[in-house]
């Protein structure tokens, strides 16, 4: 009572308890019975909560150091107290806790104790306190307070990882807000061990936090967790975790080992942005960075993987992707991560820098950055992209070093593609113009090195920053001052540079009133952008300033031709004669003249002299160029145009150039025409003679040394060859008939009219725009498309191939056929450019069926068309199937089948059909063949796996061809390129099988606990799906292994094949023997059926096949010595060939041995299935032995001949 009386009041309570302890001796039974006393009274009295802090702490201090002379029994019954304390939840405060690990520690020391009816030694009844402690129920409130006392208290390995456990089993226990300071309390106990536990378990702890928060995201019903306070909570976890890593370097390591060792699935968004903020660690950056990049690039091959297997899909159900994952980290971060969002931009353009676009031949770019991303180098690359952009947008301190890093990077990276740096600049300016004029400074200094730019990088840097010089003058002034430097730089690349900074700038620069030049085909949108600035400067100010751009435009005139080409090819772009001649027409139509003043008036005039004056130029030009010569233009018929020689080139540069001014003079003279029959008469003239010019530069060309001709590009519009293409073919206007007659019966006409077609088509698809005026407008170039595709469907649909004889006896395409080529590339164009308008593309074609169905009954509608079209080409006989137009329809088919839905029953309607024509066909056209089975296993693998399809087509193969032993005359080209595409599926299904198997050691590596053992009778559904996809593809292997297979190409790859199906079989094998040595289970039946399949079945029909080939490679190449003596390819391919066989051996004798550990480690004699064959030895000894004779040899080589049987194939390679 004095005590509680004492600390109440706030007294020297200290001096009070000195007191008592100094006049109660410890030797004496009475004195440490009050000692004890004391400390049972105190403890309770400080965790009470009455007491001031200060009071508190120093009667804890007290009994600590007095703690040391209780006996053990005294010892024991206040560890007892402490115990049942915690266990009813007294210790709330946690203040007298600190006294518990001296108690401890001095209970350790004490050599006998009686418990029970026995007697321990006081470690172990310290060991016997703490299992009993952490085999009960804590308070939440003191979880915390139990884990720091922890920290002060010798523990075994053992112990250490008990508590771990039941602190992290009790984390979820507690509020939100008292997670941080539990998890720096971990950290510092895993100072101790047990590093991998403690991390993996708070890991877990936020990965399941975020789950839940993102399933609570998507009811409506009010979160049990604020998303701001999880991701406070997260951001201070990470901060606690990355500062115990710099101190303490093993936990660093283990960190880092223990991603290494899972899968990129064990990933989740918080475990990401613990990466990033480590990785601002020197030591750990690089390891970092490629531990991310490989998961990154395995998630995205993976996801390919399976989305292009149904087998795999039905296998495992969903897919984990690290790209999501990182971008959920960027959007947490928002969440005053700042140590992350310095990781995260390493991170982006570490991706960028990686992954971007390789430089091809010559340094050329083999990648277009209007492409989508489709393989995973691509979509890394992008995911680094997106990284930045969202980074950009919500992290004001470092949108600087993002612009700074970009903008260096467009300057310094001159010899490799920037086309991905380009894409995000662009990004950038058009989701914040605003925020980028306050780094307006940082893209000044990029102009400064404009001049010293490739060209395509200037092009692009200029075309991205147009927003920005429409709201900054002082930047649109910094621009032109560089440009008007670079047009009198020394280098032409600066020169070129500048011409097509103005040029950019003209064309984007609004001069009169409030209409823009050229605005339809304006590359780069501007309509984030509110307020028209140029409401601030007069017209005149605008007109002043075009004017000053095309002075500067005139100089380049007398400039190198590659300057002026650059001036005519954006003229002819932009500012097309013919065109503006349109414009000023329509003007005028629809303005009102009765609401102009006179200002107005003397405008129209102003216009109406141009207007008259072009149109004079034009028809001039029109009538002189019908009656001009070749002669008249330095041509001649007799005139060289082979790209050989400098006579040639010069020539075939003014052919090009004059078959340029009759098409651009034909679109004139069509629009000017209006359905007038002598305008039209006129247009022919032209043709004709553009017509007669290109037949002689396309049969002159061709007689150089260089046969290299190429169409030259047409300089006709899209819109325009939409047109005309309607009109030619759709037409049916009784008032306009008699015009359209004088093209229509040109033939010529018409098949120029399509080639042109699909050569834009063709640009299209390949750069993603056209020449000419709307080649930039995306949504009117797709416009164009639909005309063209309801027009060609038309034709091709109206008027068969079959009728066109003429097209066939001149050995050129016909029409029809050049329509089915359009379509086929219009349809490709549009998944690769439009992959969401590919419905909106078929239904603008006319004639649909389905008034109102869906998308996929659209899309079958057509191809039944086509399919159609394909069965009247095969049921027509020998006589008339046209290959080529055969392929066209197959490639068609399997661009439409893309578009269908793997569950639709359409799918399976246009498997049927498939199946049903490959059975049915025997024409002997090679790659009309190749294309239906591809278009089969394509189909097949979305469907189902295709290994029971592989073993139908090997058995096909094994009757058509006969055994290995029979004699064959006959060559089957068919049945060759059957052969390859069957292999080359096996292929397929391998990297499958490989796949899985790899997946399943990664996770019976991770699973050590032993939780992934099955039941007796049960196998893993993996382990049983690839059982059973080996076993059918060993079972179509044996039938091509007996089959007389041509020597070459198809030996090579089946010899191949063999040797990769052994190597998994053994990575098979070794994974059973993984399993078996941690689990000890039984091996499956079907495991043993599989092995006894490859044992007696496979591997003897091998060394059979193994002899059948060398004979014939060795014949082959006998033959190939005949014909040339000294040819080194040969030997060389010769030498390539034989090299196959040795690997299919080794392969084979690797996987009986490690059948034999297997046998070993599980009981089961699985070696009993498998043959020794005497020919294999007979073989190699054979070979030694005309090794000997060819090079009398001594001994000494003969013997290391006999060895090379137990090693690697890399060895058996002998000097000649």
């Amino acid at each position: 009572t004095g005590i509680t009386n004492y600390a109440l009041k706030g007294k020297k309570v200290g001096a009070m308890i000195k007191g008592i302890f100094k006049g109660s001796t410890p030797s004496s039974t009475e004195g440490s019975n009050r000692r004890l006393l004391v400390y049972q009274h105190c403890i309770p009295l400080c965790e009470s909560g009455d007491l001031q802090t200060e009071v508190a702490a120093d009667i804890i201090g007290l009994l600590m150091l007095e703690t040391h002379t209780l006996p053990g029994p005294s010892l024991a019954k206040l560890a007892s107290l402490f115990v049942e304390a915690i266990k009813v939840g007294k210790m709330g405060s946690g203040k007298s806790l600190e006294l518990f690990p001296t108690v401890l520690t001095a209970l350790s020391a004490c050599e006998a104790l009686s418990y029970g009816k026995g007697e321990l030694s006081g470690e172990e009844y310290k060991k016997q306190l703490i299992n009993s402690l952490c085999s009960s129920r804590w308070d939440p409130r003191c979880v915390i307070h139990l884990t720091t006392m922890f920290r002060d208290v010798p523990l075994s390995l053992e112990e250490l990882q008990f508590l771990v456990e039941k602190v992290l089993r009790m984390i979820t226990k507690l509020d939100l807000q008292e997670i941080p300071p539990l998890v720096y309390q971990l950290l510092l106990l895993s100072a101790k061990g047990c590093k991998k536990q403690v991390l993996d378990g708070i890991i877990s702890y936020f990965k399941e936090q975020d789950v839940r928060q993102e399933e609570e995201s998507l009811d409506l019903e009010v979160q049990s967790i604020p998303q701001d306070q999880l991701r406070h909570v997260e951001g201070t976890a990470i901060l606690h975790i990355v500062f115990a890593i710099r101190l303490d370097h093993d936990l660093g390591r283990e960190f880092l080992k223990s991603f290494k060792q899972t899968s990129y699935g064990d990933l989740c968004p918080f475990s990401v942005a613990l990466l990033l903020s480590v990785a601002r660690i020197q030591r750990y950056e690089e390891q970092v960075f490629d531990l991310l990049k490989g998961a990154i690039v395995r998630s995205f091959k993976d996801e390919q993987l399976q989305l292009a297997s149904k087998f795999l899909q039905d296998l495992l159900h969903g897919h984990c992707s690290v790209a999501q994952m990182i971008l959920d980290t960027v959007k947490n971060s928002m969440f005053g991560w700042d140590h992350v969002t310095q990781g995260l931009v390493q991170l982006g353009f570490f991706l960028m820098d990686a992954f971007g676009p390789k430089p091809g031949p010559f340094g050329k770019t083999t990648e277009g950055s209007a492409t989508i991303a489709r393989t995973p180098t691509q979509q890394a690359c992008k995911l680094g992209g997106q990284v930045l952009l969202q980074g950009f947008k919500m992290h004001e301190p470092i949108r600087g070093e993002i612009l700074e890093q970009v903008l260096n990077r467009l300057v310094t990276k001159t010899a490799s593609p920037v086309n991905h740096y380009l894409d995000l600049f662009a990004d950038i300016v058009v989701s914040a113009p605003m925020i980028l004029l306050e780094s307006s400074s940082k893209v000044m200094e990029t102009f400064d090195h404009l001049s010293y730019l490739p060209l395509a990088t200037v092009q692009g840097l200029l075309k991205a920053v147009q927003p920005l010089l429409k709201v900054s003058m002082s930047l649109k002034d910094s621009l032109i001052l560089v440009l008007r430097k670079a047009m009198f730089s020394s280098q032409l690349d600066g020169r070129k540079s500048a011409v097509t900074g103005f040029l950019l700038l003209l064309k984007n620069f609004k001069v009169l009133g409030s209409l823009a030049s050229s605005q339809c085909s304006q590359a780069v949108s501007t309509s984030q952008i509110q307020v028209d600035v140029h409401s601030r400067y007069n017209s005149a100010a605008n007109e002043a300033f075009c004017l000053e751009i095309l002075s500067s435009l005139r100089r380049c005139l007398s400039q190198q031709a590659d300057v002026r080409l650059i001036v005519y090819f954006v003229y002819v772009m932009s500012f097309c004669t013919v065109h503006c001649l349109l414009w000023l027409q329509n003007m005028r139509r629809t303005a009102n003249p009765k609401d102009g003043d006179s200002d107005d008036d003397e405008e129209e005039e102003e216009e109406e002299g141009y207007q008259s004056e072009l149109q004079t130029i034009l028809e001039s030009m029109t009538r002189r160029m019908i009656k001009s010569e070749l002669e008249d233009f330095e041509l001649d018929k007799s005139a060289e145009f082979s790209m050989g020689s400098s006579v040639g080139v010069k020539n075939s540069i003014y052919a090009v150039l004059v078959m340029g001014v009759y098409e651009i003079l034909m679109e004139y003279n069509f629009i000017k025409a209006n359905y007038s029959k002598s305008h039209f008469e006129e247009l022919m003239e032209l043709f004709n003679r553009y017509h007669k010019l290109s037949e002689i530069l396309k049969e002159k060309s061709g007689k150089g040394r260089v046969p290299s001709h190429k169409t030259p590009r047409s300089l006709l519009s899209l819109g325009f060859i939409s047109t005309l293409l309607t009109v030619l073919f759709r037409d049916s206007t009784q008032s306009r008939e008699e015009a359209l007659s004088v093209l229509r019966s040109s033939g010529e006409f018409l098949r120029y009219a399509v080639t042109v077609a699909v050569q834009k088509i063709q640009q299209l698809e390949e750069t993603g725009n056209t020449d000419g005026p709307d080649g930039q407008n995306t949504d009117r170039t797709f416009r164009f498309l639909c005309d063209m595709t309801s027009v060609l469907m038309w034709r091709y649909t109206n008027i068969p191939s079959v009728v066109e004889d003429a097209g066939r006896k001149e050995k050129r395409s016909s029409l029809s056929l050049l329509c089915l080529e359009g379509l086929l590339k219009i349809f490709t164009t549009c998944q690769q450019r439009y992959p969401d308008k590919m419905a909106q593309l078929l239904s603008t074609m006319e004639d649909a069926e389905p008034d109102n169905g869906s998308a996929t009954e659209m899309n079958f509608f057509y191809i039944r068309q086509f399919q159609r079209a394909l069965f009247t080409q095969l049921s027509g006989g020998d006589e008339e199937f046209n290959g080529k137009e055969a392929q066209l329809l197959v490639s068609i088919l399997s661009v439409l089948s893309r578009q269908l839905k793997p569950s639709s029953q359409q799918f399976v309607q246009m498997i049927t059909w498939t199946v049903k024509i490959c059975k049915e066909t025997s024409f002997e056209d090679s790659a009309f063949s190749k294309g239906l089975l591809s278009l089969l296993f394509n189909l097949h693998v979305l469907y189902k796996s295709p290994v029971s399809l592989l073993l139908e087509l090997c058995q096909d193969i094994h009757s058509q061809l006969g055994d290995i032993d029979q004699v064959h005359t006959q060559l089957h080209y068919t049945v060759f390129r059957a052969q390859l595409l069957v292999l080359s599926q096996v292929d397929r299904v391998l990297d499958e099988v490989d796949w899985l198997i790899a997946r399943k050691k990664s996770q019976t590596a991770s699973d050590k606990s032993g939780e992934a053992t099955q039941t007796t009778g049960q196998q893993d559904p993996i382990e049983k799906a690839v059982t059973l996809q080996l076993g059918t593809l060993l079972t179509a292997l044996n039938e091509l292994v007996q089959t007389a297979l041509l020597p070459g190409t198809c030996t090579i790859t089946l010899l191949r094949e063999l040797s990769r199906t052994y190597t998994i079989l053994t990575t098979l094998v070794k994974y059973y023997i993984q399993v078996c040595s941690s689990q000890h289970g039984a091996l499956p039946a079907r495991f043993e059926k599989l092995v006894k399949l490859s044992g007696s079945h496979l591997t003897p029909q091998c060394y059979s096949f193994i002899t059948y080939a060398q004979v014939h490679l060795s014949a082959d190449d006998k033959k190939k010595k005949k014909r040339n003596e000294v040819n080194t390819a040969a030997s060389a391919k010769l030498l390539r060939e034989t090299k196959a066989i040795p690997n299919v051996v080794f392969g084979i004798e690797q996987y009986e041995k490690y059948l034999i550990t297997l046998s070993k480690k599980s009981k089961v004699n699985l070696m009993q299935y498998m043959k020794l064959s005497t020919s294999r030895d007979f073989r190699i000894n054979a070979a030694s032995l005309d090794a000997a004779m060819q090079e009398q040899d001594d001994s000494q080589e003969v013997s290391s001949q006999d060895a090379e049987e137990t090693h690697e194939p890399k060895q058996k390679k002998r000097k000649q």
